[in-house]
């Protein structure tokens, strides 16, 4: 990411001033007494990092509240519209795009055609989603200096270079230059579900969890971990991928080139495959295999069974290796959850080690806009980074 518009971003300039303002984004209105209470800094030294972000706009003072004993707080808040953010997740298809303030609220969301594939189609289909969006407000075009872009696949965050996107055919392609050059902002790239589990970690079940996973079904299955209250990037940009965990030495061919995977057996596209050799119908669609599942096609509950084995096992792994305090489960591949939840529960009880099994799974709905809220998630990050 450029330094070309940090002169006029938030004066996060020391490490305690990175922790005031996040307590305040994630956990506020809260008072100053409260933020040293919760990140064993001393009262003055959240005054004093503080003070200049009260200044630029960023934090304002609420009303006093008087408590019982002592003196009235001032609890301290995120002022939400200083500054806008734009998140854009890219899939084989179109392109999804929001414009959200400091709290990740999303204030307008687009959806966009891609044109083409290819790299240089995409930046031009990026940076016209982006005009579109920046267009509705004078405000979102005088406060928005950041993009969040996702992709699926192995991203390297720090360069911005997509070394492998399986659904949109990429290999080491330099995608965040590009961009920023198009688009006039500053632009970071990263791997869709790491973005996810930004959000989820500061706007969502993540909030107060030490460890976490999130993990995303559909046509790809994804994982994004919070160990120790920080995202696992991983020492070559890859940590976390239970789709690629092989849970079936004589699975079917994983698109990694493994066998056995996770996602070779359980994603939409290969429950589609299995059901369709199943069946002999080569023209199922996911919606047929649903709806003949739930009619109680023996073959296709099969197909279904066989997934919900395939994600326990993945679960249960990654509960026994990384031990999160809870598992959030979410992406459009739980349309059909009620087909494999007792299997997912089942082999999860089974496989997991111990307390492990104690993992809490929170299951929930992901709206495609999500995905672009991560974007902007991961945008809004770069405020707390050098």
């Amino acid at each position: 990411m450029s330094s070309r518009r940090q002169t006029q971003r938030a004066p996060v300039t020391s490490p305690a001033a990175a922790t005031v303002f996040t307590t305040v984004l994630t956990q506020g209105p809260v008072s100053r007494v409260d933020v040293a209470r919760r990140t064993g800094l001393s009262s003055a030294a959240v005054t004093k990092a503080a003070r200049p972000l009260i200044e630029a706009g960023y934090l304002v003072e609420l009303d006093s509240e008087q408590g019982n004993v002592g003196r009235p707080a001032s609890p301290l808040d995120v002022q939400a519209d200083r500054e806008f953010f734009v998140g854009v997740k890219i899939t084989d298809s179109e392109l999804i795009g929001v414009v959200t303030d400091l709290k990740a609220r999303i204030h307008t969301a687009k959806h966009r055609r891609l044109t083409s594939r290819k790299a240089d189609a995409v930046v031009s289909d990026v940076a016209e989603l982006v005009g579109d969006l920046t267009y509705d407000s004078p405000r979102y075009r005088k406060r928005t200096w950041t993009l969040g872009v996702t992709v699926a696949g192995d991203v390297d965050r720090v360069s911005g270079l997509v070394r492998y996107s399986p659904f949109l055919h990429w290999r080491d392609v330099q995608l965040a230059e590009p961009v920023a050059e198009a688009t006039g902002l500053d632009t970071i790239v990263d791997n869709d579900v790491k973005a996810l589990t930004v959000a989820e970690q500061w706007f969502g079940d993540g909030i107060g969890a030490q460890s976490f996973a999130l993990v995303t079904l559909g046509t790809g299955i994804g994982c994004g971990l919070v160990i120790n209250g920080g995202v696992v990037n991983g020492a070559h940009g890859v940590a976390g991928e239970i789709g690629h965990i092989p849970v079936s030495g004589d699975g079917p061919l994983c698109h990694c080139g493994a066998t056995g995977c996770v996602e070779a057996i359980a994603s939409t596209d290969a429950i589609v495959a299995q059901a369709r050799t199943a069946t002999g119908e080569p023209g199922l669609t996911m919606d047929e295999v649903i709806t003949g599942a739930r009619m109680g096609d023996v073959a296709l509950r099969r197909v279904f069974a066989r997934a919900g084995v395939a994600i326990g096992r993945g679960l249960a792994a990654m509960a026994n290796l990384a031990g999160p305090e809870r598992i959030v489960v979410s992406g459009e591949g739980l349309d059909a959850y009620d087909l494999f939840a007792d299997e997912i529960r089942e082999t999860f009880a089974t496989q997991a080690f111990g307390a492990a099994a104690q993992c809490e799974l929170i299951l929930r709905p992901l709206p495609f806009e999500e995905w672009a809220r991560g974007a902007a998630a991961v945008a809004v990050r770069t405020l707390f980074e050098s």
